[in-house]
């Protein structure tokens, strides 16, 4: 038993130390590969990593480029815009605007006239000659309904009717057709120059002769300051005076067609398959506190904002004229300053307005 436990612990220290040799080997040949594909998967997490960080730098650059770019046409569109200045109205570069009024107009010319007796309650620079935009559409109305020609007779939208002077849209497409009735509401009532310009062109003999009788009609009704050269008022060189306005609505006011028609608030014409409905340009018409005979607008950037119209005001029939004012509704407002003031002075004129006869044609209505 003696000799036994010395051979036993000398195998148990033999089989040890080849177990640890062994494990020192597998040590010594695994640990280079393990730290190889270490820094293998370190280096490819790395270089992932970085690719995608240069994608992203790459990704925001393009996005700074093409910000950039969108920042530089906006700013390289805008100062068009903002630096090209608004057109002066032709009252504007007469000096009209500084002229002082009892009402604080801001039309920069007025006149306000008893249509019965003559009286001038109210006038501003009434004998200014200026253009007077789509108040020429008044004329042209007046010229169309005492040719008495067929209401019912259809008229083409042409080519000829597009707007190349201002270049204004319009909804009666070229092709449309509509009757001369129905071009004679669209052209007083919504102030369509399609409509408009269809009426003289299609009238007999032409566009010239239809021009040459509006000029014909302004002579006979005395209205001297007064000149016409297409029959829509998108030209500028379309000029009158309030003085001779006056005239042309005091006969207007007589027609029963332009009494009508002007003062239609809305209507619906069929164009072509379509069903369009037109308003009035002037919001008054629709407005309790007004009795309007006949009325015209009218706006180009010339002549500023515009307004004609007859109506009854504290049991007086009077004649209105406003051009040349500055602001969407200022010419809504100037009329509505004048209603209000004379339904609250009914007889006087306004302090420092003199009074006085306005000279009108033989053949009007209105009394000297």
């Amino acid at each position: 038993m003696s000799t036994s436990h010395p051979i036993a612990l000398g195998n148990i220290l033999r089989k040890l130390s080849f177990y640890l040799g062994l494990a020192a080997f597998v040590a010594t040949v695994s640990l280079p590969q393990a730290n190889a594909a270490q820094h293998k998967r370190h280096h490819a997490k790395s270089s992932k990593t970085a690719a995608h960080v240069k994608a992203s730098k790459t990704t925001v650059q393009v996005k700074r480029k093409a910000s950039s770019a969108v920042v530089a046409l906006r700013q390289k569109a805008l100062p068009r815009a903002s630096i090209s200045p608004a057109q002066l109205s032709f009252g504007q570069m007469a000096g009209l605007h500084s002229s002082s009024d009892a009402l604080a107009l801001k039309s920069s010319v007025a006149l306000v006239v008893d249509q019965e007796t003559s009286e001038v309650l109210l006038s501003k620079n009434d004998s200014a000659v200026l253009p007077i935009a789509s108040l020429t559409k008044l004329m042209t109305g007046l010229i169309v309904s005492e040719a008495r020609l067929p209401n019912d007779e259809m008229i083409t939208i042409s080519q000829e009717d597009v707007d190349t002077e201002k270049g204004s849209s319009s909804r009666l497409r070229v092709g449309a057709e509509l009757s001369r009735g129905e071009l004679m509401h669209l052209a007083l009532m919504s102030s369509e120059n399609r409509a408009a310009h269809a009426l003289g062109r299609s009238f007999p003999g032409g566009l010239s002769v239809f021009v040459s009788l509006m000029n014909a009609k302004a002579r006979a009704l005395g209205m001297n300051d007064t000149n016409y050269v297409e029959p829509t008022g998108l030209s500028s060189k379309n000029q009158s005076s309030a003085r001779d306005l006056v005239k042309l609505v005091n006969v207007a006011s007589n027609n029963p067609i332009l009494r009508e028609l002007s003062t239609s608030p809305e209507h619906e014409f069929a164009v072509g398959r379509q069903t369009l409905q037109f308003r009035n340009t002037n919001r008054l018409v629709k407005s309790p506190d007004w009795d309007i005979g006949v009325q015209k607008t009218g706006y180009i950037s010339e002549a500023g904002r515009c307004l004609v119209m007859q109506a009854k005001v504290a049991g007086r029939k009077l004649i209105m004229v406003f051009l040349d004012s500055t602001g969407k509704l200022s010419r809504i407002a100037d009329a509505e300053r004048v209603r209000k003031w004379v339904e609250s002075n009914p007889v006087a004129a306004p302090r420092g307005v003199p009074v006085a006869l306005v000279s009108m044609a033989a053949d009007d209505t209105v009394r000297q």
